[in-house]
């Protein structure tokens, strides 16, 4: 797994404090940033949440599309994780705030690298093919969304495992 971990690339916009919080300081605020925060963004929030419900984890799209992907739901509920109740948000909300981590799952999020105001600890991309541009038989298409949540989960589970759960 720590090879997934030194594959991360990191962003010139990262403020480079890396400092970790001590066990009286609150749990990590983490920011997942996709461009139209209706499929990657939402499965990879819904992971994050799945593996401790006490994170403050958020996500958003550079351009968002206004709903969540229903193949996206479908298949995180496949994984037994409910993303059915989330909302797809602008990034714009979240530009003042302070984050642990603002991680982008796409290159289109990451290449326009979001100017927030609020101070980012620590700035991550790593990303995912969009499984809504499948094209093909409908199982094909289906095989797509399933292989990208599997890939979105071990990556994830990885980054938790090694970085955000020290945090405590």
């Amino acid at each position: 797994m720590q090879d997934v971990i030194s594959n991360f690339q990191p962003d010139p916009c990262k403020d480079d404090d890396n400092r970790q919080l001590t066990t009286n300081q609150p749990l990590p605020k983490i920011l997942i940033l996709c461009t139209g925060n209706s499929c990657r963004s939402q499965m990879a929030h819904g992971f994050l949440q799945s593996f401790d419900p006490r994170l403050l984890v958020y996500s958003a799209g550079t351009k968002a599309s206004g709903q969540v992907n229903p193949q996206a739901i479908e298949v995180m509920r496949q994984a037994g994780v409910d993303i059915s109740h989330h909302t797809s948000n602008s990034v714009e909300l979240y530009l003042a705030d302070e984050w642990d981590y603002v991680i982008t799952v796409c290159g289109g999020a990451n290449e326009s690298c979001p100017t927030f105001s609020g101070k980012v600890k620590n700035r991550l991309h790593i990303g995912f093919d969009d499984p809504s541009e499948a094209t093909g038989t409908p199982d094909f298409i289906q095989s797509e969304y399933i292989r990208v949540r599997d890939e979105i989960k071990v990556k994830f589970l990885a980054l938790y495992t090694n970085r955000i759960k020290d945090y405590e």
